[in-house]
């Protein structure tokens, strides 16, 4: 009878410890959890990006463009073309880039000795008296130039010293104005030809004047502008404040990379400032 007993109690209590529910626990807080949280530096080795986590491929209509900083661009064709832009020993970029474009108006826009890994680099100013010309085809690439004037260090003018290096890449022609000191004539905006995004020094001191790049911006009629080559916020805002007067959107990327078609260019002109990285 006693062992009976004994057998019903503890089948009771089984039965009791798996009908109640239980409790929620809280983890302890590990310090390698931690040191890996978002927004924080880890000292750990960095994990393998998964492949889900990269850059998706581009379809033949598209192209990548990353801004680098001050005014160097890497822009990535479909086929894999990589483009560095004003390409010099101060912005650094992964990898080696397809073409390099320089112009030679101050060294953090060229390179004395370019990588000799890069197959294309295009110095974009004269030899001699002979303006640099360019009309490359790579691929599903084609860079082309216009040379331009710039001013030299005692105030005189240095002919042929810089390129508006012309990408035409997916759907789109982009243009880099360079290290620009003067506005177009209609010559040089025809040869230009229709522009679709044009990478736009700001500074509007060392390159030419607010008032002169915005002419020169309203001259080109390209839908999507995106500054560079500004020092500082306030330079980059005294840009921006300019250019709302002329009523065009203003839009800042968090950033620095953004892909573009002709199907995803807005409709009426646009500034959009990336992050320099």
């Amino acid at each position: 009878m006693i062992l009976c007993r004994l057998m019903i109690s503890l089948l009771t209590i089984v039965f009791l410890a798996c009908a109640t529910p239980a409790r929620a626990q809280t983890p302890s807080v590990k310090p390698d959890m931690r040191e890996g949280c978002a927004g924080l530096v880890a000292s750990q080795t960095p994990r393998v990006i998964p492949t889900s986590l990269r850059l998706a491929n581009l379809t033949p209509d598209q192209v990548r463009l990353t801004y680098a900083g001050h005014s160097t661009f890497l822009i990535e064709s479909p086929q894999s073309v990589q483009i560095a832009t004003d390409y010099n020993d101060y912005v650094q970029l992964p990898g080696v880039p397809t073409i390099a474009t320089m112009n030679r108006a101050h060294d953090t826009h060229f390179s004395e000795h370019p990588n000799p890994a890069i197959p294309h680099v295009l110095r974009g100013w004269a030899a001699g008296e002979m303006p640099a010309r360019y009309d490359l085809q790579v691929q599903d690439v084609r860079v082309r130039n216009l040379p331009t004037n710039i001013r030299d260090f005692s105030g005189g003018t240095q002919r042929h010293g810089n390129s508006i290096f012309i990408f035409e890449v997916g759907s789109l022609c982009i243009a880099h104005l360079g290290h620009l000191h003067h506005t177009l004539n209609p010559q040089q905006l025809d040869e230009m030809g229709r522009v679709d995004v044009v990478l736009v020094p700001v500074d509007g001191n060392l390159t030419l004047d607010l008032e002169g790049m915005i002419d020169v911006l309203r001259s080109l009629k390209a839908p999507l502008m995106i500054p560079m080559h500004y020092f500082s916020l306030y330079t980059l805002q005294r840009f921006l404040d300019r250019v709302r007067n002329q009523s065009w959107e203003v839009e800042t990327s968090p950033v620095p990379t953004v892909t573009l078609s002709r199907a995803t260019l807005p409709p009426a002109p646009k500034i959009l400032v990336l992050p320099g990285r």
